[in-house]
């Protein structure tokens, strides 16, 4: 959802409410960095979002100040005419965002409610949890947060590991902690597959769109069952899984691709996607690439970069 429906990151946005939110989200997010590159065996790409829920709680951020961010959040352009559109589809999302975000952008992009999958976080609940004691452990670490320096990778690691590992377990925040459950990596897949599964379809009717690492394992499903995979304004954790890159600073280039997917499947996808590449796209739009197969994807990470930058900067404006 974040990045092919809607711009602003749900949680970068929750931790900029906080004192100094920016900066310590800076600093867990470069703990949920050194665990990926670990691949520690308890690690999920999008666990970065169960790693900030001790400071919002901290902080009395309550549901309604999750679901005013998806208010207030830009809408991919496009997005809300083509799900539109897909009126033989079947169209659901599948994220990593906190529900009471993913579900407002449900209702603003025409997505049903029953089609959506996110992270539960009944994070009022958890607050009427919190002790005092609870809070000074939370507020003793923003404050060795502070004092972090770039490049002090191997003191954060210690530190944040101490934390989640040994100290937060004993507190109220602990159930917090056990309970949120990103919903990415595989629990993604798995989503799918339920979907799937449910409406009586296998992964090679599916078509997937992602654009982050939270959204890999999924894209390589759907891609490896002969589905459609699309990385759309994507990192190269998704662009290296997927069938087909789509850089562009509107959703709707994507129907190029989807009335060929519905003509002939993936060979017609492939035949249009590659005339696309051939001719190059249009400035800021419809930048495809044929993915699949393909080993070397440095040039189509640049665009994909360079559009991304771009959407997030008008969302920046008009935000």
């Amino acid at each position: 959802m974040e990045g092919p429906l809607s711009i602003h990151g749900n949680a970068y946005e929750l931790m900029k409410l906080l004192p100094n939110g920016g900066q310590i989200f800076e600093v867990v997010r470069q703990y949920d960095r050194l665990l990926t590159e670990e691949r520690r065996s308890d690690y999920e790409p999008g666990d970065l979002i169960a790693f900030i829920v001790p400071f919002l709680i901290n902080h009395g951020i309550s549901s309604d100040d999750i679901a005013k961010q998806a208010q207030n959040a830009a809408i991919v352009a496009g997005a809300r005419k083509l799900i539109a559109s897909l009126e033989d589809w079947q169209v659901f999302c599948i994220t990593t965002s906190y529900e009471q975000y993913a579900s407002r952008i449900m209702e603003r992009v025409g997505i049903a409610q029953e089609n959506l999958a996110c992270t539960i976080f009944p994070i009022d609940r958890y607050r009427s949890l919190m002790q005092k004691e609870d809070h000074d452990v939370v507020a003793g670490l923003e404050q060795e947060i502070m004092a972090f320096e770039p490049g002090d990778d191997e003191d954060i690691k210690k530190r944040l590991d101490r934390f989640y590992l040994q100290e937060l377990p004993h507190t109220s925040l602990g159930l917090a902690l056990r309970e949120v459950k990103p919903m990415g990596g595989s629990r993604k897949l798995a989503a799918l597959e339920r979907f799937a599964q449910a409406h009586g379809k296998s992964l090679d009717r599916a078509v997937a769109v992602g654009d982050s690492i939270t959204d890999a394992m999924m894209l390589e499903a759907v891609n490896n069952a002969g589905g459609l995979a699309v990385a759309f304004n994507a990192d190269e954790h998704s662009l290296a899984y997927a069938t087909i890159g789509l850089a562009s600073t509107n959703l709707g280039d994507l129907a190029i691709a989807l009335d060929a997917w519905q003509e002939g499947s993936r060979n017609a996808v492939e035949r249009v996607v590659r005339e696309k590449e051939r001719l190059g796209g249009k400035g800021d739009r419809e930048n495809f690439h044929w993915l699949a197969g393909r080993s070397e994807i440095q040039e189509p990470l640049q665009i994909h970069k360079r559009i991304r930058r771009i959407v997030r900067e008008v969302a920046g404006k008009t935000g």
